[in-house]
């Protein structure tokens, strides 16, 4: 075996000059890079100053443009309505009853000597009119009402009636003159329960005498409302 390697080409021998030239290029190199190094540390340990500017906020906002004011609309006025009268359905053809022996209001207001009333600045109270002839005054216009007389003649019973055993009354109206009798032409049945109750106080009614009635003038017409009933006396 071989005990020394043989080489395929003789080593070459550096010259001391080209040691020193290669000495000297990396030496520069290394120079280089240090200077470099230092100059980008002195770069960065420098403060860096940052510019900030300002800007007019009030300039640069945009400015908003007026807005247009809407119109004012005047509603116009609510038609005029006319109120629609409505016709009753279902008219009455008859009079209510009336019942004139009861006063609606108190006789008393309707009284009384107005020419005894003064006043304190001393006028003359006004006189009252005379009564007037052609009215027919109701009970509570008067002073004195109707009374009937106590000898006045009275209305027979009906015959038929009375012997079927029937009784009732009849409710009549009728005018008293001044003279205390009775108007047969203002006669009006009311209410009746049988007819011939009222043909019997119509025929007794010329026969029959009144008090007539009286206001603080004198004597007036009357219209009276009066019933008269008939029962079988055992």
């Amino acid at each position: 075996m071989f005990t020394q390697l043989v080489e395929s080409k003789p080593a070459r021998k550096r010259s001391s000059a080209g040691t020193a030239v290669s000495f000297v290029a990396h030496y520069g190199l290394i120079l280089v890079v240090i200077y470099t190094s230092a100059e980008a540390a002195d770069v960065s340990s420098r403060s860096r100053v940052e510019k900030i500017i300002f800007e007019d906020l009030e300039k640069t906002k945009p400015k908003e443009t007026p807005r247009a004011q809407p119109e004012l609309i005047v509603a116009p006025a609510p038609p005029k309505t006319v109120p629609i009268l409505t016709a009753p359905i279902d008219i009455p053809n008859t009079l209510p009853e009336i019942d004139l022996t009861k006063a609606p209001t108190d006789p008393n207001a309707y009284s009384g000597d107005r020419r005894s009333s003064g006043s304190s600045s001393g006028t003359q109270p006004e006189a009252e009119p005379a009564p007037r002839q052609d009215k027919d005054y109701f009970a509570f216009e008067v002073e004195k009402p109707v009374v009937q007389a106590p000898n006045s003649a009275a209305p027979a019973y009906p015959d038929l009636l009375r012997q079927a055993g029937v009784e009732g009354e009849a409710l009549v109206s009728f005018v008293v003159d001044t003279l205390g009798r009775v108007d047969v032409a203002t006669f009006k049945v009311i209410r009746t329960t049988h007819d011939l109750f009222a043909a019997a106080v119509k025929n007794a009614l010329p026969r029959m005498r009144f008090i007539p009635a009286e206001t603080s003038r004198g004597r007036v017409r009357q219209l009276v409302q009066q019933p008269f009933s008939f029962a079988i006396v055992k």
